[in-house]
């Protein structure tokens, strides 16, 4: 595999998964009262659980994204 085509997998894995962390990230920000009522049904827990645990996802989701995909994209960038 050429340098050409793992930063153009790199490139396109972070954009996807840049706007999966927007998406969810927004969602937290503007209608949080609905996520949890959501997930509620699913996942019966308390609010302050769920808060809880709903950003540690985020920030666990924020560092997997910056360090596998972000990363290794601008690493490319640089040695291509």
């Amino acid at each position: 595999m050429d340098t050409q085509t793992l930063t153009a997998f790199f490139m396109w894995c972070t954009i996807i998964n840049g706007g999966i962390l927007f998406l969810w990230t927004g969602c937290a920000m503007l209608a949080p009262d609905v996520v949890y009522r959501t997930q509620s049904r699913w996942f019966p827990m308390p609010r302050e659980t769920f808060t809880v645990t709903f950003y540690a996802f985020i920030g666990l989701f924020k560092l997997f994204f910056l360090f596998f995909n972000v990363v290794p994209y601008i690493a490319l960038l640089i040695v291509g």
